[in-house]
């Protein structure tokens, strides 16, 4: 073999090399956390936590926003609060907490975390062919963006009317693309170090620097702009029929006021999953509100 072929061979070899530990030194300087809110979640809790923790995410912080009699996240976390990876504030008990939570947590913590995920305990972030969130994050098209939004796509009901203790992807397989190309449906992963950040709506922070989950920059908040069917976020808005009423019920995090059992709020249900006997029979007997309009429908 010429000297000169095994000379530029070992050139290209060492530039590869290079190229490798930079890219890992850069992956591995990357420190990413969650910042959520959670009220009778318990359920789902250990899902969400496992979830992100797969994907690489350095550390959880739950805002413990249970009823002050409620349920407790150290019964189904315990064993990730001891070792650190999860950490509950407590707010139990207190209205409107969402966004304070987020600005709070952002702030104590925007030194040490690069990225900051805003996203529920129904809200599970999908990167297709990407299996660690820093790998994600540190790819350098994300270098000018300080706000990052993805898409989501909205898991109907499955045709389920009752909890089962399976997972969320097992139960609910199936899902609709049909709220994806609308902005109050992305939510935002934003950078650390940032002054002069108010959190008050979890689905946009006007920013110079918004980008949509490919790094494109994106400061109109052009719509179509945001969709992408690599880069996501599953969203198990409803879950079953029996959840959903539960959802209702419990309280809203951002305004303070339980949606109780109001015709509005069956709409919005049946507007994205299945109209069936079952289902209305069911919402019926729980809540006594009238559904006829929709019994109307099966006929149609």
């Amino acid at each position: 073999m010429p000297f000169c072929f095994v000379k530029y061979f070992l050139i290209f070899l060492l530039y590869i090399i290079y190229i490798i530990i930079l890219t890992n030194y850069k992956y591995l300087n990357i420190k990413v956390c969650i910042c959520t809110i959670g009220k009778n979640e318990n359920k789902y809790a250990r899902e969400y936590v496992e979830h992100y923790k797969k994907y690489g995410v350095d550390k959880i912080f739950i805002y413990d926003n249970n009823d002050i009699d409620g349920e407790k996240f150290e019964t189904v976390l315990y064993d990730y609060i001891k070792n650190g990876y999860v950490e509950i504030i407590n707010v139990r008990g207190k209205l409107k907490m969402q966004y304070p939570s987020a600005n709070k947590c952002y702030n104590e913590n925007k030194l040490i975390y690069n990225w900051f995920i805003f996203y529920d305990m129904d809200e599970f972030i999908h990167l297709t062919n990407v299996n660690n969130i820093k790998t994600y994050l540190s790819d350098i098209r994300f270098n000018h963006c300080n706000v990052i939004y993805l898409n989501q796509v909205v898991h109907t009901d499955n045709e389920q009317i009752y909890y089962n203790n399976k997972s969320l992807f097992e139960r609910f397989p199936k899902s609709t693309l049909d709220f994806d190309h609308k902005i109050g449906f992305t939510k935002i992963i934003l950078r650390g170090k940032l002054s002069k950040i108010n959190i008050t709506n979890p689905h946009i922070l006007i920013n110079s620097r918004q980008c949509n989950s490919i790094g494109k920059l994106n400061n109109k908040l052009d719509e179509k702009e945001f969709f992408n069917d690599k880069f996501y976020y599953d969203h198990f808005l409803y879950k079953s029929s029996e959840e959903y009423l539960e959802k209702l019920l419990k309280g809203d995090a951002i305004f303070g006021e339980k949606k109780g059992y109001k015709l509005q709020w069956f709409m919005f249900y049946f507007y994205v999953n299945s109209i069936t006997k079952d289902k209305l029979d069911y919402f019926e007997n729980k809540t006594r509100v009238n559904l006829s309009n929709f019994r109307k429908k099966l006929f149609k």
